[in-house]
């Protein structure tokens, strides 16, 4: 499951994407300082995108933490869509890579690390929610599913990662979740080894 991944790009290229797809990005906590980070682990904060009360085409852009602690204290940064229907809270993850970790190769003590990052996309979104929590505030999760076709090989689930002409509707809660989640076609990814 993913628990690391990569955001390269700052705010403004964030905004440019997303009005290329007819989403305005408004910043209600204030534009955040973005640094580039190749690795974004769990519980650190991060940029993700919600609906602005419900408005189609308009998104929040905030830093939140990624993952609240589950009933066990566990942290909760991965969260199965199977069966789900995601009715409210659902948030955008802004990305350009996520890494998936394999059993390491004889002789090597640390696992193999993969980088997933789309073609010819300088970035992309993965399906998440978000929700208030007493112990940590506003966190949000990563949602999965079962692999595609280039996330098959390396792990038996990925993350949910959603094709550009969906982010408008991943925001809408009247669109079924199930309508969006699905794998992308073979090919899409492209996956290199950086560990």
């Amino acid at each position: 499951m993913c628990n690391d991944y990569r955001l390269l790009v700052d705010a403004a290229s964030i905004v440019e994407d997303f009005a290329d797809l007819k989403i305005t990005i408004r910043f209600g906590e204030g534009v955040p300082n973005l640094e580039a980070r190749e690795d974004i682990r769990i519980t650190d904060p991060a940029p993700i995108i919600r609906t602005i009360d419900g408005v189609r085409g308009e998104g929040d852009l905030v830093q939140r933490r990624w993952s609240w602690p589950g009933p066990n204290g566990r942290p909760v940064y991965n969260f199965r869509s199977d069966g789900r229907t995601f009715t409210s809270n659902r948030c955008l993850i802004v990305a350009d890579g996520f890494y998936e970790f394999t059993d390491p190769k004889p002789g090597k003590r640390l696992k193999d690390k993969w980088l997933f990052a789309k073609r010819d996309e300088p970035l992309f979104c993965i399906a998440g929610i978000w929700r208030d929590t007493p112990e940590v505030g506003e966190a949000f999760t990563m949602l999965t599913m079962p692999p595609g076709p280039d996330i098959a090989p390396y792990h038996d689930r990925q993350v949910v990662i959603l094709e550009r002409e969906t982010w408008a509707d991943w925001l809408d809660p009247s669109v079924p979740a199930a309508s969006l989640i699905r794998p992308l076609p073979a090919g899409t990814l492209a996956v290199e080894q950086v560990g």
